[in-house]
C-alpha cells in the first residue's frame, strides 16, 4: 500500500482544465486527507440563505458574507462550522484541524465559542474523495495543492478567491490567475 502524504489544511485550487462543473474556480479547503479518503469545503460557493435562516443560533456569529457556504457537492442536507481561533489553546466546541483553523460543534452553545472567534463560515455539504481518488485527481493535473492562509476561511470576497489564492503564489501559478473566465473570448 502506498503512503499518503497528509495535505490536511492545504487549498485545492482548480486549474482551468477541471472539466467537472461542481469545482469550476473552485477553492476547496482540507480538513482530512489520508489513506482513506479526503474531505474539504469549498471556500468560494456562497448561497443566498442566510446562516439565521437555518442556524438561527449562529447568525451574526460568521464573517461578511453572513450566508451559508456550499461546501461541496455531498451531503448538502448536512452543515459544517469551519472556524479560525488565534491561539494555542482552542475552546470547547472547537477541534484543531491545522494552524488556527478548526471545525465546530454546531450542536455546542455558540456563546462556548462566540469570544474566541476569530472567524466563522457555515457550509453546507461537503466535498469527499474515496482512498486514491484525490491523488489520482492531483496526478492528472485537476488541482494546484498551495498552503492555506486563516483569512482564507472566511474571506470577505468569495467570489476573487480563486483568484487571490494563485496571484499569492511566488511560482508561475501567479500567471493561471490571469486565466479568462471565458476562453474562448480571448
Amino acid at each position: 500500500m502506498t503512503e499518503v502524504s497528509s495535505l490536511t489544511g492545504r487549498l485545492l485550487v482548480a486549474t482551468p482544465a477541471l472539466a467537472d462543473p461542481n469545482f469550476d474556480r473552485a477553492v476547496v479547503l482540507l480538513l482530512d486527507h489520508d489513506e482513506e479518503g479526503s474531505l474539504g469545503v469549498i471556500l468560494n460557493r456562497p448561497t443566498p440563505v442566510e446562516v439565521g435562516d437555518i442556524l438561527q443560533a449562529w447568525a451574526g456569529l460568521s464573517g461578511t458574507p453572513d450566508v451559508v457556504f456550499q461546501g461541496g457537492p455531498v451531503s448538502l442536507d448536512s452543515a459544517l462550522g469551519v472556524a479560525v481561533i488565534p491561539g494555542d489553546e482552542g475552546p470547547l466546541g472547537w477541534r484543531r484541524v491545522h494552524g488556527a483553523i478548526g471545525l465546530v460543534d454546531l450542536e455546542a452553545p455558540p456563546q462556548l465559542l462566540s469570544a474566541a472567534l476569530g472567524s466563522l463560515r457555515i457550509f453546507a455539504g461537503y466535498a469527499g474523495w474515496g482512498p486514491g481518488q484525490l491523488e489520482t485527481e492531483l496526478a492528472e493535473g485537476a488541482w494546484f495543492v498551495v498552503d492555506s492562509e486563516p483569512g482564507d476561511v472566511a474571506s470577505p470576497q468569495p467570489e476573487k478567491l480563486w483568484r487571490a489564492v494563485l496571484r499569492r503564489q511566488r511560482s508561475e501559478l501567479a500567471m493561471v490567475a490571469t486565466y479568462p473566465d471565458d476562453p474562448s473570448l480571448n
